[in-house]
């Protein structure tokens, strides 16, 4: 830790296009917490929600139950970094070790926390959303979100271990390991779902997109058949015809739309399964046809239990996440390079990183910084377990 821990620099979110680049106090670590000093946070579609259009899921006004925060709040929940102070009571962890973040709250109280299904507890919610998060020099944070690194473990893959559980609990959902499998939506979710699942020995991985880059991104991953949604008509129609008119085990909409979900059904077998992860707010289903088929539709929200999974698949096995990462950049041109970057559309950025230890002049100098740096007040501290019931879609 740097000699002058008292003020640190944050993204601080005060409202709709209101995120600031900010000095507040670096936080103190109380019980039962660490303090990380962060060396990467993604950036998620939770947070470009939250800058453009929100609040969605941060507390405004009444504290949230489980945190206690309230905005203004630092943003980020795909984040990891190296202990640098611990709080009274942690165990199992000390000073120095490098950790990756899993940055959901739980009570450890509600019936589905007792039953290990803390991603649906019932105040459930996420560092960086309900409480403050990683697009900061430092965080404190619960000792129960910190999993330690072993050293075959850069950290730069374990900055994409948030948005890699999303996608490797949305594989679990799908049941036993399928055969065949549509990916519709190749956002940074989208294509670490194609990662994984050829990791899983998947013989076939059907990739949909609008972008051509993205599908390319996609092959580089292991998907074995691409389809460019722009230019190909009936996609999910095309996809059984494609596996000799039976369609796929298992498809996964990461989109968000009643057209994906539509493709997605299309495009699966009869008694199989389509899993969705993007979140659309309402849909139109042929319930006739879903219950002839048999077809099965699961939702997967957050996930449970991936980190040592993912720990041991990039240490042991040499999986590789980062093919994902287009750019990392400071913590000045996080409005600029970042959010309306990514909000631009489908150009050739996916996922972001954020260094906040970064020196402010890796902002390119030409492309002026709409985040206005000064002071704030301290956002109100993340303290204790729960939140409410969400999943950023990375």
């Amino acid at each position: 830790m740097r000699a002058d821990t008292r003020r640190m620099r944050a993204a601080v979110w005060y409202g709709a296009r209101d995120v600031r680049i900010a000095e507040v106090d670096v936080p103190a670590p109380e019980r039962g917490e660490v303090l990380i000093e962060v060396a990467y946070c993604g950036i998620c579609g939770s947070d470009l929600h939250e800058y453009a259009d929100g609040p969605h899921a941060i507390p405004v006004g009444e504290p949230h139950p489980g945190s206690g925060a309230t905005a203004p709040l630092v943003l980020g929940h795909e984040f990891c970094g190296t202990v640098v102070a611990l709080g009274p009571s942690v165990i199992g962890l000390v000073i120095g070790d490098r950790v990756a973040v899993e940055p959901n709250y739980r009570c450890g109280a509600c019936p589905r926390c007792r039953a290990g299904e803390y991603n649906i507890c019932r105040h459930f919610g996420f560092a960086g959303l309900m409480g403050n998060g990683g697009m900061a020099e430092y965080v404190a944070i619960p000792a129960y979100m910190a999993h330690r690194l072993p050293e075959d473990v850069p950290l730069e893959q374990a900055a994409l271990f948030e948005p890699a559980s999303v996608a490797l609990h949305a594989l679990r959902r799908a049941g036993a390991t399928p055969e065949t499998v549509t990916v519709v939506g190749l956002g940074p979710v989208g294509l670490l779902t194609v990662r994984l699942a050829a990791e899983r020995n998947v013989r076939r991985i059907f990739a949909v997109d609008v972008s051509s880059a993205r599908l390319d991104r996609a092959a580089g991953l292991g998907a074995t058949d691409l389809i460019d949604a722009r230019t190909e008509e009936g996609v999910g129609e095309r996809i059984r015809e494609l596996t000799g008119g039976e369609g796929v085990d298992a498809a996964f909409e990461v989109v968000g739309s009643e057209r994906a979900l539509r493709t997605c059904l299309a495009a699966t077998r009869r008694g199989g399964r389509v899993v969705l992860v993007g979140l659309a707010p309402q849909v139109s289903l042929d319930t006739f046809a879903l219950v002839n088929n048999e077809q099965s539709i699961v939702a997967s929200v957050g996930y449970r239990d991936t980190y040592p999974e993912l720990i041991r698949l990039v240490g042991e096995r040499g999986l590789d996440l980062t093919p994902v990462v287009t750019s990392t950049i400071a913590l000045d041109g996080l409005i600029p390079h970042g959010f309306e970057a990514l909000l631009g559309g489908p150009g050739h950025q996916i996922k972001i990183l954020v260094d906040p230890a970064a020196h402010r002049d890796r902002v390119d100098p030409l492309v002026p910084c709409a985040a206005a740096a000064g002071t704030a007040t301290q956002p109100t501290s993340a303290r204790g377990g729960g939140a409410e019931t969400g999943s950023p879609r990375s």
